[in-house]
């Protein structure tokens, strides 16, 4: 048994609508890998949940995997603004969270999140601070989002930011310089010395950054 075989049966599983999506994904979609999967789907529920999150906010839903996991976390009355920049998902995506119950919790936006996320949220009736956000949108715009939300976030808001490892091809600055891992090595280095927040890097499945927005 490997290491992430091991992870994933000592964590809690996936129930059969999240099954049920991630077998969407994999019959319909070019790149199923993009389901975050039971383990991280796991930790996107306890952290949303742990924030008494009332306001969330995702980039980058796919077919609606992790939008679900981040609803289910969302404390009473609380909603999940959720961005998908590709159209084709729209369907799927509202099918998916009406299977799960959350559709009602959910605010789905279709469009590219860099031209309608500071719209969206600075124009609500009552803006609200953002208790938890996820990123996990184009890889080259990780920091143009992060740089975004975190004037946003309440003090002690959690943002996670996916892939950060880029299959540990960051730590082999010897061999792997390719833009997209340059952009990750970048992207650490900035978050880690970013004086508003407090921040940890995790090795699940692809690597995740946990960065807490400090309250002074």
């Amino acid at each position: 048994m490997t290491l992430p075989e091991y992870i994933e049966n000592h964590t809690t599983p996936a129930d059969p609508v999240l099954n049920a999506v991630e077998r969407w994904a994999h019959l319909h979609t070019a790149q199923p890998q993009m389901i975050c999967g039971p383990v991280e789907g796991t930790l996107l529920t306890i952290l949303t949940r742990s924030t008494d999150a009332k306001t969330a906010v995702e980039i980058g839903s796919f077919v609606g995997y992790s939008t679900i996991c981040i609803a289910r976390g969302l404390s009473s009355g609380g909603r999940l603004h959720a961005f998908e920049i590709n159209e084709e998902f729209e369907a799927p995506i509202r099918r998916h969270l009406e299977m799960a119950g959350v559709g009602e919790r959910v605010v789905l936006h279709i469009g590219d999140a860099k031209q309608l996320l500071e719209k969206t949220m600075c124009g609500m009736e009552t803006p609200a601070e953002v208790d938890f956000a996820f990123i996990d949108a184009e890889k080259r715009s990780c920091r143009f989002f992060y740089d975004l939300l975190v004037p946003m976030m309440r003090p002690g808001g959690l943002i996670l930011v996916d892939n950060v490892l880029w299959g540990g091809k960051v730590t082999d600055v010897d061999n792997c310089n390719d833009l997209d891992t340059r952009t990750f090595r970048d992207f650490n280095d900035y978050v880690h010395s970013d004086t508003r927040v407090t921040n940890i890097l995790l090795p699940v499945r692809d690597g995740l950054l946990l960065a807490m927005k400090n309250f002074t």
